[in-house]
């Protein structure tokens, strides 16, 4: 189970919210009748006698900017409690909290896949005194893990920094922060400088917050410190810089057997070109003019004179 706990000033808008059906931005709306009120607590009516009768008690303690409390109670999916359940759970809320003697209400909402519970309490009580708003996560913290044993629901881990010294030290699985570390290191893969990993973060649905260090918000306004996840500013950009200096290596000996592949070509094709130069040279020239027949003859006959003197 998980809750949630707020302080704020309007009666007049927590109760609308809670009461009311939600309504689209193209004014349709989600769900028809929402919103069931399972119990009152020294309060009663309808929206309007609701809202007047918390603005009375609240004028008791003028000074107060913040009387209103607002708790939400959420279920794990597949998770129901019947409607006696839910307003024992209100009633331990009340109690835990120390709003017991004040006026709330408690009203459920079907709107959604997991069951959940709203309680809107007065922080002023009808003798004057303010519940003390210090320590309420840790208060709803306790609470919660109380009420997740008495009633069997799904046990959610409380945030480190309401546990015990000894229970900081035991090792906790985060599967929000696991997906995220995982969605940084495929990130971090496809990059080589920190805009391709600001645009391969947006593709996963994160929006990277850059300062003195770097941050990481999901798609439910949800932000997690990169140094949380052993991922801070300086080591994504040492990441990044090997990255970048493997891809120039890369590079590089791509284009240099492509380089000794045209040396050796170029080799080949000279020593060719040689070779039919030297062999051109080689050979004896060709000579188309024909000779003179009769200066051949004339030639014979003065050779055979000669040799009969």
């Amino acid at each position: 189970m998980i809750g949630k706990i707020s302080t704020g000033k309007s009666f007049r808008g927590c109760i609308a919210y809670c009461l009311h059906d939600k309504i689209q931005l193209k004014n349709e709306q989600v769900m028809k009748d929402r919103a069931e009120v399972l119990m009152f607590n020294k309060c009663f009516g309808n929206e309007k006698e609701l809202v007047q009768q918390f603005n009375e008690v609240r004028r008791l303690n003028s000074k107060l900017c913040k009387p209103v409390l607002h708790v939400t109670l959420s279920l794990s999916p597949g998770e129901n409690l019947s409607k006696d359940k839910l307003m024992e759970m209100s009633e331990h809320c009340a109690k835990d909290l120390g709003f017991e003697n004040n006026q709330y209400i408690a009203i459920t909402h079907r709107d959604t896949d997991h069951q959940h519970l709203h309680i809107v309490a007065n922080r002023i009580g009808f003798d004057k005194r303010t519940v003390s708003d210090s320590n309420n996560y840790q208060k709803m913290a306790k609470y919660c893990r109380k009420m997740e044993l008495k009633y069997e629901l799904k046990q959610v881990l409380s945030p480190r920094r309401y546990l015990s010294k000894e229970q900081r030290n035991i090792p906790r699985f985060d599967q929000r922060k696991e997906l995220l570390r995982n969605h940084i290191q495929q990130a971090l893969k496809e990059s080589c400088n920190l805009e391709q990993f600001k645009v391969s973060m947006n593709r996963r649905g994160y929006t990277i917050i850059k300062g003195r260090g770097i941050s990481f918000a999901d798609e439910k306004k949800v932000t997690v410190k990169g140094s949380e996840l052993n991922y801070s500013l300086a080591t994504i950009e040492k990441i990044l810089a090997q990255q970048q200096w493997s891809q120039a290596q890369k590079q590089s000996t791509q284009v240099v057997p492509a380089l000794h592949q045209d040396a050796s070509s170029n080799a080949s094709s000279f020593q060719d070109n040689k070779e039919r130069i030297i062999d051109v040279l080689m050979k004896p020239s060709m000579n188309n003019q024909e000779i003179d027949k009769g200066f051949l003859k004339q030639k014979r006959k003065k050779k055979r004179q000669s040799q009969h003197l």
